[in-house]
């Protein structure tokens, strides 16, 4: 399946990133079935950067590791398939954005003990499952399900816990 993963970053060398994002991302929609062509759009920042969104888009006044801005409502587990609203300029599924604070993934990934790269991919698949529909605002059976997932996407990928 052919996606367009579209990787915009405001910092300097973050390119080098792309490679793993668009293969996070293009992994995380295989797992989860998506069965039509998507695109989505990732936007890689600062600290400052993300609080500045996070403040603009949902009224908290805070930095964050990542966001997701889904364009549509999906049930968990249930994925967009054949007869989704497709783009008919590009025939594709507008799937959502991804913004993702770099300097909170190194920070994450330090403290955390696995690098940025892990860190990085984990963050990528938790986006990718929030634009699917999957929520994690509860600590019951949503959460768990949600970091359920993204153990078995990153362990597929073979980007485990160093």
């Amino acid at each position: 399946m052919e996606h367009e993963i579209l990787i915009e970053s405001e910092l300097e060398r973050d390119e080098l990133w792309a490679g793993l994002l668009r293969e996070t991302i293009s992994a995380a929609l295989a797992a989860e079935g998506v069965a039509v062509p998507c695109e989505v759009d990732v936007l890689l920042t600062d600290d400052e950067g993300i609080h500045q969104i996070n403040l603009e888009q949902r009224g908290v006044d805070a930095p964050t590791d990542v966001l997701s801005f889904p364009m549509f409502e999906f049930a968990p587990g249930q994925p967009p398939a054949e007869g989704a609203e497709i783009d008919p300029e590009t025939g594709l599924l507008p799937l959502g954005d991804m913004v993702v604070s770099m300097e909170r993934a190194r920070a994450q990934g330090e403290e955390y003990g696995h690098g940025t790269k892990r860190e990085l991919a984990y963050l990528a698949v938790h986006s990718v499952l929030h634009l699917l529909g999957y929520d994690h605002m509860d600590d019951g059976p949503q959460k768990a399900r949600m970091r359920a997932r993204e153990e078995a996407i990153l362990n597929q990928l073979g980007i485990t816990r160093e």
